[in-house]
C-alpha cells in the first residue's frame, strides 16, 4: 500500500464491515484503491467434503459494488466444478497461492470455472488464500486481477498479507455476533437494539460504547455498573463471575479469547438476565489495531428461540433432564405436554421445575421460559 494512511484507511473500512456486513462494498472499494485490483471475494463456510461443506456467507465486489448476480451463477453452477476447493481446502493457513498454482496447466486452457472468473469477474490473475476460521471453519478469500496488469510485486503481496489477521477477524466477529443470535444486523441497529443489551469493550476491558437498554442497566446499577469506564457486577460472586469471564475474553496479547456465559441476579427479585461475553479482538492484530476487543450482550429473552438443551445445561447448572423440560416449556408446552413428549409423569415435570425455580430463585413459570429463551442461538 501507498503508506501508513492507508492502510489505516482500509482497516478502519474493515472494521466498520465487522460489524455491518453491508458496509462491505465500501470496504472492497477502498482495498481495491489502496492494492490497485479490480475486486475480491470473500467466502465463509466449514464441513470437510464436498458432501457436507456447509457455506455461511460469500461476498464479491467488483470495483465497490456487489455483485450478487455473480454470486448466484457461481453457487448454481460453477461451485460443485470448481477445481479449487478441494485443493484449498487443504492448503497451509494463509499462505498466497496464484491461480497457477491451484489450477493446473491443463485446467488453465480447459476449465468453465477458470473461465468464468476471468471473463466475469477480471480474476484470471487472481490470488487465492485459505485462513482458519472459529471452530474448524474455513474463510477463503480471492483478490481479483491488478488492474495495472504489471502482476503481483512483492509489496502488493505483502500489503495482502498484512491484510490477513484482520481479514480473519472480520469473519469472528461475524460468528460471534451469530452465536449471540444478532448475525446480519446493522452496526446501528444492533447498538439500538431495544431488547437486546450491548456493551463493547476495548482490550483492557474499559467500555468503548453502550446501546440505551445496557445504558439504563448501568444506570439502575442492580445487576451492573460501571466505574471510571470500567464494568462491574453488583454482587461479590456474580462479580467474581463476571471478572472472570472478562480475563479468559480479554487474556494477554498472543493469546486467544474464550466466550462464556453467566446468570446475574438482580437483589429485589426480579427475574435474573444471562449475560454473554464474547471476544471479537484477534491474538494476530496488532496491538490496539481492533477498536472492539469484546462484547457483552444481553439477549432480548422474550424474542429468543431455538434452545439448545446442552445451551440450557452448562449455563444454567441444570442436569440434562431439567433442560429438556425447561427448553419444552421454553416452546410454549404446558408441563402435562411436557410429561406427554417425554414419557414423564407429570408429577416428575413440575419436580424437575420446582428444583429450577431453587436454583435461581424463581417463583414464576413465565420468569424461568424468560430466562431459558435468553439462551438462544448460544451453541456449545
Amino acid at each position: 500500500m501507498k503508506d501508513e494512511a492507508t492502510f489505516q484507511s482500509v482497516l478502519t473500512s474493515l472494521h466498520e464491515a465487522a460489524l455491518d456486513p453491508a458496509r462491505w462494498p465500501g470496504f472492497s472499494a477502498v482495498v481495491d484503491e489502496a492494492l490497485g485490483v479490480h475486486g475480491g471475494s470473500l467466502l465463509f463456510g466449514d464441513g470437510e467434503s464436498d458432501d457436507d461443506v456447509r457455506i455461511g456467507f460469500q461476498w464479491t465486489c467488483i470495483r465497490g459494488q456487489r455483485r450478487t448476480d455473480l454470486e448466484r451463477l457461481y453457487f448454481g453452477t460453477f461451485y460443485p466444478l470448481d477445481e479449487r476447493v478441494p485443493r484449498l481446502r487443504h492448503a497451509p493457513d494463509g499462505h498466497l497461492l496464484h491461480n497457477t498454482e491451484v489450477f493446473t496447466e491443463q485446467e488453465l486452457k480447459t476449465s468453465p470455472v477458470y473461465r468464468f472468473f476471468r471473463t466475469h469477474g477480471n480474476a484470471g490473475d487472481a490470488v487465492n488464500v485459505r485462513l482458519d476460521g472459529p471452530g474448524g471453519s474455513r474463510i477463503l478469500w480471492f483478490v481479483h486481477d491488478p488492474v495495472d496488469r504489471d502482476g503481483w510485486s512483492s509489496p502488493r503481496l505483502d500489503s495482502i498479507r498484512r491484510l490477513l489477521p484482520h481479514i480473519r477477524q472480520t469473519v469472528r466477529v461475524q460468528v460471534a455476533l451469530g452465536r449471540a443470535g444478532t448475525l446480519g444486523m446493522t452496526l446501528a441497529n444492533l447498538l439500538d437494539a431495544t431488547g437486546l443489551g450491548v456493551i463493547q469493550l476495548d482490550g483492557r476491558a474499559r467500555i468503548v460504547a453502550a446501546n440505551d437498554r445496557a445504558r439504563r442497566l448501568l444506570r439502575i446499577g442492580d445487576i451492573l455498573y460501571d466505574t471510571g469506564g470500567s464494568l462491574f457486577a453488583r454482587t461479590p460472586t456474580a462479580n467474581t463471575e463476571l471478572q472472570d469471564l472478562l480475563t479468559r475474553a480479554l487474556p494477554p496479547y498472543g493469546s486467544g479469547g474464550a466466550a462464556g456465559s453467566m446468570i446475574a441476579r438482580r437483589p429485589s427479585g426480579q427475574p435474573p438476565l444471562v449475560l454473554h461475553v464474547i471476544p471479537v479482538g484477534g491474538e494476530e492484530t496488532d496491538p490496539g489495531a481492533w477498536p472492539i476487543a469484546a462484547m457483552v450482550l444481553i439477549p432480548n429473552a422474550t424474542e429468543a428461540s431455538d434452545v439448545e438443551v446442552t445451551a440450557v445445561a452448562e449455563t444454567l447448572r441444570f442436569t440434562r433432564a431439567e433442560s429438556q423440560v425447561a427448553v419444552l416449556l421454553a416452546g410454549g408446552m404446558t408441563a402435562r405436554e411436557v410429561a406427554a413428549a417425554t414419557g414423564r409423569r407429570e408429577g416428575t415435570v413440575r419436580s424437575h421445575i420446582k428444583h429450577m425455580f431453587t436454583k435461581h430463585g424463581l417463583t414464576r413459570q413465565a420468569d424461568l421460559v424468560r430466562l431459558v429463551r435468553s439462551l438462544a442461538g448460544v451453541g456449545h
